[in-house]
């Protein structure tokens, strides 16, 4: 190991296989002239050898930081863990990958307000942040404030010049179960939620088109506690349906735990799609049925919007991304299901 103070410029660039001139375009800002890769290579160098004990001194000075916030909006429903959220923790996963593939670096924060994405971005002298989980209102605020570009995921509401939106196409998600459904023989259909706009109504409302009439509700609480005990409250109501839609994994995941303890066959008796695929669709016994969006796509698209909204920093743009129906073990037809109920 070098001693700090005694590394030379040359000393990295024979080690790297790279020119002096290349560590000191890194040293001094000059990213243009470097691929991100190498530049990657030769700060990671400078900060272990120690010739810059901080390699945030330089990123300051950068006019490109090379730095990309992204905020998670610490919502109640996540009680105080939104970065252990599946959906959120596969984001920043496939997030983390893409920013480093296109010569960013990720930097993370939880807010319950807005604003403080605001005082993040300006404290590290951000190229863009992207925003997970807040709505129309905020990430309009939050424009209003700072001059970066962003990306939002799931942003309803109009944006404005230096925004990106990304959407996945939720009502085709939801029609795709109903279809799916339907096709099974199911008309006695349950939806579960915790809320009934954006996102979630929209998955309703394309549950309900592609059966072709309308699918009971059932409101769920953001608290997992609360939910789980609602959830209790009403499996014998559950016996009028033959299958529930859940707009998420997570939830999917408790009505089938709480119908399994209180001896409801999945999905000899209820059938059961979840939302997202999560990893767990895949542990669970039967593997659930549930909506698949690619997480890693997202990532680059994103990685792609900040860049084109860097280049033109009035572009506005919304894209919207596809879904797809994965079917698993969790459903079957339901004229098995009305079977085992008359046995």
């Amino acid at each position: 190991m070098w001693a700090e103070g005694k590394v030379r410029i040359r000393d990295i660039a024979e080690e790297m296989g790279v020119s002096t001139a290349t560590v000191s375009h890194v040293l001094h800002g000059k990213t243009d002239r470097v691929s991100p890769k190498t530049m990657q290579r030769v700060q990671r160098a400078l900060q272990e050898r120690g010739y810059i004990p901080n390699m945030a001194a330089i990123l300051l000075a950068q006019n490109d930081s090379r730095i990309i916030g992204v905020v998670v909006n610490d919502h109640e429903k996540y009680e105080g863990r939104p970065l252990a959220d599946p959906f959120v923790a596969a984001s920043l996963n496939d997030l983390a990958a893409a920013l480093e593939a296109g010569g960013w670096f990720m930097m993370v924060k939880t807010a319950r307000e807005i604003m403080e994405a605001a005082r993040f971005a300006s404290m590290w002298n951000m190229d863009g942040m992207v925003l997970l989980g807040f709505c129309a209102s905020d990430y309009q605020r939050l424009r209003a404030a700072i001059r970066i570009p962003f990306v939002v995921y799931d942003g309803y509401g109009e944006a404005g010049p230096g925004t990106g939106n990304l959407r996945i196409d939720d009502r085709d998600g939801g029609r795709q179960v109903g279809r799916y459904l339907r096709s099974l023989g199911h008309r006695r259909v349950l939806c579960a939620a915790d809320n009934w706009t954006c996102m979630d109504l929209a998955r309703y409302e394309g549950l309900c088109e592609g059966l072709g009439e309308a699918a009971d509700q059932l409101l769920l609480p953001m608290q997992q506690a609360a939910r789980l005990e609602l959830c209790r409250t009403q499996l014998p109501e559950l016996s009028r349906y033959t299958a529930v839609f859940a707009v998420s994994d997570v939830y999917a995941a408790e009505l089938m735990q709480l119908a399994r303890q209180a001896g409801v066959r999945v999905p000899g008796q209820l059938s059961v799609v979840g939302f997202d695929d999560e990893p767990l669709c895949r542990q669970l016994l039967p593997a659930l049925t549930t909506v698949r969006q690619d997480s890693r796509r997202r990532a680059e698209a994103a990685v792609q919007l900040l860049r084109e909204m860097r280049a033109e920093p009035t572009l506005c743009r919304e894209i919207l991304l596809p879904v797809e129906l994965v079917v698993r073990d969790s459903t079957a037809p339901a004229a098995d299901a009305a079977e085992t109920l008359r046995d």
